[in-house]
């Protein structure tokens, strides 16, 4: 049986929460924390409404006033960051949550506990209602979380503030202008740590879905500053790429004037549910310089409704010499996966050279 991610929240964690509580919350009982938990919907709560639960639960243990609770949960976050549960991020965002909920009201005391909260457990989600709500106030924050000594709160000046955080609230006025996030990204370009920078490129891929022309200006801009500044860059384009936008192409030097694709096939011309489709070609340099190229193919799909959902992905990029051809055999899966569904029919691939799609070729999934 698989696991559920719901299921961290296990007697064991509770068992490692209570003896905290009981340390922090004047009042605290563990059989009554234990019942309000454990009520007759539990079971079928999922991850995040389990973690609201919990914070609902806390509630009933905190003073009612965020101002006076706020005190006792700084003090609730130090003693967890001292214990077995330092480990335990995922599980304890039920913090984040409670200062999300109860703390929207009372900007100064919330936004300091998410800076004390961070890392240790991930504010990225709770931070958004507050953006919102105070939009410039929390933003100007959130520059000042940009240069914080902390690559966790550095993150999370980028990462809360993503106008299309996956799983999380939009962010419609910067989906239709990221201006007013900029200045974080700017200053978070070199950061030391991976893993902010990678934050970085994925809030500049999420505003390529709605402003490409603003990510091409920054792209320009970043051009060639570091190696580090290069590679956010790139996958920050990944989805314009992806589209075969030509600017994007024009930036990286991807074009197919010299380049000839050659023997399109597909090797299974019918493939079982399960299986795995196969098929090849080939490139060929056909001018006097180096090229460099980017492979990608393209699946179209059969949907339940008889159109098509085409998803592109990527081979690889390399340099292909004058004169010069290479030949590519490819295999893609149709295993069974939870995120996709497959239906039986007609599909296609078609092979992606610099942007330039191929001929589709058909083939028929059984």
């Amino acid at each position: 049986m698989s696991y559920l991610l719901k299921n961290i929240y296990s007697p064991e964690f509770f068992g490692k929460l209570d003896p905290i509580f009981k340390t922090t919350l004047p009042g605290y009982q563990v059989k009554k924390f234990n019942q309000l938990v454990s009520d007759k919907n539990w079971a079928g709560k999922e991850l995040k409404d389990r973690m609201r639960h919990i914070a609902t639960v806390l509630h009933h243990f905190l003073p009612q006033d965020f101002l006076a609770a706020a005190p006792v949960l700084s003090v609730i976050i130090k003693e967890l960051q001292k214990s077995t549960l330092s480990k335990a991020s995922l599980q304890c965002m039920f913090l984040a949550d409670y200062i999300e909920r109860f703390g929207i009201d009372h900007f100064e005391a919330a936004a300091a506990l998410f800076e004390q909260l961070t890392p240790f457990s991930s504010c990225e989600f709770a931070v958004r209602p507050f953006i919102l709500k105070y939009d410039a106030i929390m933003i100007n924050t959130m520059k000042s979380w940009s240069i914080h000594k902390d690559h966790h709160v550095r993150r999370l000046a980028s990462e809360g503030s993503r106008p299309r955080l996956p799983w999380a609230m939009a962010l419609p006025h910067l989906k239709k202008d990221p201006t007013p996030v900029l200045p974080i990204l700017e200053n978070l370009k070199m950061d030391p740590s991976e893993y902010v920078r990678r934050s970085v490129a994925n809030h500049l891929n999420d505003i390529t879905k709605d402003n490409p022309d603003t990510i091409l200006a920054i792209a320009k801009s970043w051009k060639a500053i570091s190696k580090e500044t290069d590679a956010i860059i790139k996958h920050g384009c990944r989805n314009l790429l992806k589209q075969g936008h030509p600017e994007i192409l024009k930036y990286y030097g991807l074009n197919t004037k010299a380049l000839v694709t050659n023997e399109c096939k597909v090797l299974t011309k019918q493939v079982q549910v399960g299986g795995t489709l196969e098929f090849s070609f080939s490139i060929s340099n056909s001018g006097k310089l180096t090229q460099q190229i980017r492979l990608e193919y393209a699946l179209y799909y059969l949907r339940q409704n008889g159109a098509y959902g085409k998803k592109v992905f990527k081979i690889s990029e390399k340099s292909l010499a004058a004169g010069e051809t290479l030949k590519v055999n490819k295999k893609q899966s149709f295993r069974l996966i939870t995120t996709r569904k497959f239906y039986p029919g007609k599909q296609f691939v078609a092979i992606i050279v610099n942007g330039k799609e191929s001929e589709k070729l058909p083939f028929r999934l059984k």
